[in-house]
Formats: structure tokens, sequence, C-alpha cells
């Protein structure tokens, strides 16, 4: 939980199929746009990316399925805008007081089993979304800020300490 400690190292370098750290971002927002309509229909997502380019908006993390999208997003200057926007395409939910937590190293989907150490290390966690595949270098889990510590704690055993 503290970066500046000892023992700690931050650095870009990576190691062939080793995990390298877990680290967390506070201060999340998730939403979520569920429709009917977007069922078979393209420009949907394009839609939705629009809406939060429009008021200059980055989305951290993504999730589809065939009826809906859930985003995360570090910026709520213009929250309630852009959830009057997205709810002309569907029914939209807002999850505050979010973080994301990142297990990061080599990742590649090749390099079978840290996933599943990943998810095991959260099984008593509730997760909001996972983002993986989108990197070769970081599984994404979003949960609710209270669960942090439980989150980081866990992977570190699993991850780190196991024997």
């Amino acid at each position: 939980m503290d970066p500046t400690a000892p023992g700690t190292l931050i650095s870009n370098d990576t190691e062939k199929g080793l995990i390298k750290a877990v680290a967390a971002k506070d201060n999340i927002t998730a939403i979520k746009i569920k429709s009917g309509r977007m069922l078979l229909a393209y420009g949907f997502l394009r839609k939705v990316f629009e809406i939060f380019e429009s008021y200059q908006t980055s989305i951290d993390m993504i999730c589809t399925s065939e009826v809906g999208v859930s985003v995360s997003i570090d910026n709520t200057k213009h929250l309630n805008e852009i959830l009057d926007d997205l709810k002309k395409y569907g029914t939209v939910t807002v999850d505050k007081d979010m973080c994301i937590i990142c297990v990061v190293g080599d990742l590649e989907w090749e390099n079978v089993g840290f996933e599943a150490k990943a998810l095991d290390a959260m099984r008593d966690i509730p997760v909001r979304m996972i983002s993986f595949g989108g990197s070769n270098y970081n599984i994404s889990f979003l949960i609710r800020e209270c669960d942090k510590k439980a989150a980081l704690q866990s992977l570190s055993d699993m991850l780190f300490n196991a024997e």
C-alpha cells in the first residue's frame, strides 16, 4: 500500500512467465447501459463512445454482452450529462466508490494458469467487471473501494506468497 516503502521496486522490466505486481486505482465510477435494441445493432458502441468523447471523458475498462455494455471512468465532471445522453439508448445504472485492481506481469494468453490464480484469489470479493485480453500485461478487476484491501491482500498471498 506504500510504493515508497523499502522492498518496493517500480519499473518497466518484465520477466517471461511471471506476475510482477498488483496495483489499485481509486475513485472509479461504473456505468452500465442495457438495451434490447443493442442485440444485432451495428453502431451501438460507436454511439456510446461518441457520448464519452463529446464530454472529453476517457473510459478505463469496458465489458460487452449481446444486450449491454459496462464501462468505468475516473472523471465524473460531466457524469450527469453523460448519463442523460446514454439514457436515449437504454437503461442506465451507475455504481460509485469503485476501484480497479490490476494484476501486472507477463500475461500472454498462452501462459496458462495466471488468470485462474487471480480469479481464485478474488473468490470472496464481489467483482463488478473483469478485463483480460486487451493487453498482454494485465488483468483488471473492478470492485468496491471498501473491498480493496482484502482484494490486494488475497492477490498478494495467492500470487506472491503461495507455497
